[in-house]
């Protein structure tokens, strides 16, 4: 998901099917023994590659320290590289003359590479393995590489490891506005409480609620707090056009103005008090997709069932594996990004489609295809003190498979 207009520095060694693969409007190629050359450039790029090049770099620390100069903050870099497990075979075809043993200066394992990202000022993403099977056999190498190369344990012998990570440069200590949306469906018992305990987030924070079809009065209610409270503060509020929560989170999303874009869950289970810890990890550049974690600290009695702390924990460890992206809690429903971040995701709705009513699983299948930061905020998540729970445990569960289902096809089998 490289867009047209991106700038890419790759490191390696140039050939016309890698050139295809990049339709970008700027591409400068470097040989591994050519980077210390960038010194040279004032260029910045969004995207930099090094395809197996690591091993024939120099002084590879002192090259990833130079190539975090020529980043941005939304600058992401890309390493594939040789599976240090791999090196007895190369080294017995290179005693047949099978393999040019001086390609490869030395074999790094997983941790090495880390601790360089670390040591060079940059904080690792996410890290996986391709290609189990390097041979081509009709039917048998698809299925060995689609299928057996993505199961855990077996995928650690794949001869490919890539690894994507972001630079760590100093924020600015910059001022952004916020747009809080609050879905609510049968709320009305929380509607001003939420309002009289919002904070005031950034250089101005802006309310939306959206309404979707409650029985309770909670649209009457809205109005009335929005007439009651609309010189202290910026509300919109809006009646939702289709069904089921994720609806409501891109309408939401579609009226809001501010530079970051928050969800608020009008049960007010995550107290809004917390938004403040969210806009923080946002500003300082510590996450980028910043979510909720409520299975850190002890649940406050009768918040949560314990079937429910199960089929969370659950899907938590299934999505962590198929995204390869470690997440606790993928269903708390408090998340935050920027807004610019959050175009990207939409722009990546092409290749997922519309298909989330949860208005979580958009969000975080679309910030992991982006390779966006994706940091946990451990909360306390209280029990409700108005209403009952829209949650249909059976029901919801059958569409939690289907998200993982769904995930599995577009980030697995690809």
């Amino acid at each position: 998901m490289i867009p047209p207009e991106a700038s890419i520095l790759f490191i390696g060694e140039e050939s016309e099917d890698l050139r295809g693969g990049f339709q970008s409007g700027s591409c400068l190629w470097v040989r591994p023994e050519e980077t210390r050359d960038l010194k040279e450039s004032s260029n910045t790029f969004d995207f930099i590659v090094i395809d197996h090049s690591l091993s024939l770099i120099f002084d590879i620390q002192e090259v990833l320290s130079l190539l975090r100069q020529k980043s941005h903050r939304g600058t992401r870099l890309v390493i594939f590289n040789w599976n240090y497990l791999w090196a007895p075979f190369f080294s017995l075809l290179s005693l047949f003359n099978r393999a040019r043993k001086e390609r490869i200066q030395n074999w790094l394992s997983p941790y090495d590479i880390q601790c360089l990202l670390h040591l060079s000022g940059h904080e690792l993403i996410r890290h996986g393995f391709r290609l189990l099977f390097p041979f081509k056999i009709p039917v048998l190498t698809d299925f060995i590489n689609v299928f057996l190369a993505k199961l855990p344990l077996i995928n650690r012998l794949c001869l490919t490891q890539y690894f994507v990570a972001r630079p760590l440069i100093s924020q600015r200590d910059e001022k952004l506005s916020v747009s809080v949306v609050v879905p609510v469906r049968n709320e009305k018992g929380n509607i001003e409480t939420a309002i009289q305990r919002m904070p005031r987030l950034g250089s101005g924070t802006e309310i939306i609620f959206v309404e979707g079809h409650s029985k309770d009065g909670t649209w009457e209610e809205i109005l009335r707090i929005q007439e009651k409270y609309g010189r202290e503060w910026k509300m919109k509020a809006f009646r939702q056009r289709g069904e089921g929560k994720g609806d409501a989170v891109r309408r939401g999303f579609e009226e809001s103005t501010g530079d970051i874009l928050m969800i608020l869950d009008a049960d007010l289970t995550v107290p809004p008090e917390e938004l403040t810890k969210f806009y923080n990890a946002i500003v300082e550049g510590q996450g980028e997709m910043v979510m909720g974690s409520r299975l850190v600290y002890p649940l406050e009695k009768d918040s949560m069932r314990f079937v429910n702390i199960l089929g969370n924990k659950f899907f938590s460890l299934l999505l962590s594996w198929i995204l390869e992206v470690p997440i606790k809690d993928t269903l708390c429903g408090t998340k935050a990004l920027l807004q610019k971040n959050y175009k990207k995701v939409q722009e990546g709705r092409k290749f997922f489609g519309d298909f989330d009513p949860f208005g979580d699983f958009d969000l975080i299948f679309g910030a992991a295809k982006l390779h966006l930061k994706i940091l946990e905020i451990p909360i306390r998540y209280r029990a409700r003190s108005y209403g009952q729970t829209n949650i249909r445990r059976f029901f919801h569960a059958g569409l939690l498979f289907k998200m993982s289902a769904y995930a599995f096809c577009k980030f697995k089998i690809v």
